[in-house]
């Protein structure tokens, strides 16, 4: 459990980082480059993240669950480890062609997608599931702190007015190169590299492209979204919902974080019969993300149209119509993570994650196709929210029988009452004209409320249940 503790809190402690550099860089480079110069690397990475996603299909989590099973055995994970990056090394010659191909003849800007190169090459030499597995995250941790200090730095330097587009677009693949490359060092004291048999190289393509399918699919939601708008509206469009998107995605990183830390963790539990305690984790993490993911939904809702002027500026009021929209998905999101992290993918029900997100990608692309061209921005954030409620849904209907979905649905309105109450209390209440203050009151204000209220709950939630235990013993 201390283990679990400590991973959780590397984790938690990357994410504040990773939540404070963006939050530091985004109004500055908004203001710097603009609108379209932030959609022309929304863009350009998207693209480029494609072509990693057919390097690493679906090691995310089939290397993390491979080498989380056999940890403790040196010999067993060295076979694996070796056997799984030859695949990856075979994957990466094909996205790199693939890549130059599309660089050369199909890219909107030509320039930009040559530098991104560097991401994708990237990729190759992204060996995270391997740490994740061994659940050594304090090394990705420093890992990344580094790097992305690093780039911010770059970024107030060298990224200056709206012509260092294409700087700001190296600074940020260069830093995505390096670093994947740093982990590599440590590699060589926890596995024996040894040439894998061709047979068992090919024994592992199945099962990742099984994961890599619902990687895809998700993409088609996550950044599709932003592909679609860079082709059929404009790089502006494209900035507003990039923006947007990243300020829910910043608040998403915490859950995201927890189910990485958990899925190791469950996926040895599981291995070991211990499906009770495996169920203990999953309530009290399900616990804690409705918490936390309805305070953000109705915290956003209150803030987001004066927030996104305070902090992008006045050319960027569309972004808080988008956030009030993307807002609605923390919740979907946050529930779907816990049932894949704790209970579909330790118990290898990939069939289930794999259907669920294929309907999400489904339904996400229609929307796409029908409103990106009429609404823009705000048409890729519907079918972000569509997508995402068909994707929490469908993997809750389908767990119905294992876990405790009556108890969940309970939390979720105790929480969403929570919610109301504090955006009423924000949308009521009297500020001062200076936009700043006023913003700023509005958040204080509203996460005390909530926390008090929501802090109350679970304490004595908890105390009831310790005093429910001691009287079945």
């Amino acid at each position: 459990m201390n283990d679990v503790k400590k991973n959780i809190a590397y984790n938690l402690a990357y994410q504040i980082l990773a939540i404070v550099l963006p939050l530091i860089t985004a109004p500055y480079l908004s203001r710097v480059i603009g609108a379209e110069g932030v959609g022309i690397y929304s863009f350009s990475h998207s693209m480029a993240l494609y072509f990693t996603y057919i390097t690493l299909l679906g090691l995310t989590n089939y290397g993390n669950r491979a080498i989380a099973a056999v940890q403790d055995d040196y010999e067993e994970r060295s076979r694996l480890f070796c056997e799984i990056y030859c695949m990856q090394l075979i994957c990466f010659a094909v996205s790199i062609s693939a890549y130059l191909i599309y660089t050369f003849f199909f890219s909107l800007d030509k320039m930009a997608a040559l530098i991104m190169t560097c991401t994708v090459v990237s990729s190759v030499f992204n060996i995270n599931w391997f740490f994740f597995g061994m659940e050594k995250f304090k090394l990705t941790v420093v890992r990344n702190s580094v790097i992305k200090v690093l780039t911010v730095i770059a970024i107030f330097v060298f990224v200056r007015d709206r012509n260092d587009i294409y700087v700001y677009v190296g600074i940020m693949s260069l830093g995505f190169l390096a670093s994947q490359m740093y982990l590599w060092p440590f590699l060589k004291s926890m596995v024996r590299i040894q040439r894998p048999k061709l047979k068992n190289v090919v024994a592992h393509f199945k099962p990742n492209l099984i994961l890599f399918i619902p990687v895809i699919a998700i993409s088609i939601y996550n950044i599709m979204d932003k592909v679609f708008l860079g082709y059929m509206s404009t790089m502006e469009q494209v900035g507003y919902y990039e923006n947007a998107e990243r300020i829910i995605t910043v608040t998403v990183a915490t859950i995201a974080a927890i189910g990485t830390v958990m899925l190791p963790r469950i996926s040895a539990l599981v291995a070991e019969n211990k499906a009770d305690e495996s169920k203990q984790y999953l309530d009290k993490t399900m616990l804690v993300v409705l918490a936390y993911g309805n305070a953000v939904m109705f915290g956003v809702f209150a803030v987001a149209k004066e927030f996104s002027v305070v902090y992008y500026g006045e050319d960027f009021i569309q972004t808080g119509v988008v956030m009030c929209y993307l807002a609605v998905t923390v919740v979907f999101r946050g529930c779907a993570n816990v049932v894949r992290t704790q209970y579909l993918i330790p118990n290898k029900k990939d069939t289930v994650y794999l259907i669920s997100v294929i309907l999400g990608a489904i339904v996400n692309l229609i929307i796409n196709l029908l409103l990106i061209p009429r609404l823009h921005a705000v048409g890729a954030a519907i079918g972000t929210i569509c997508a995402e409620t068909v994707v929490c849904m469908y993997q809750i209907l389908c767990v119905r029988h294992a876990l405790s979905l009556v108890k969940y649905v309970k939390w979720e309105f105790v929480f969403a009452m929570m919610g109301v109450v504090m955006f009423l209390c924000i949308h009521f209440m009297p500020v001062p004209e200076n936009d700043i203050l006023a913003l700023g009151l509005h958040v204080t204000v509203g996460a005390a409320i909530y926390i008090f209220l929501a802090g109350l709950y679970i304490i004595k939630r908890e105390k009831f249940n310790i005093v429910d235990m001691k009287k079945k013993r």
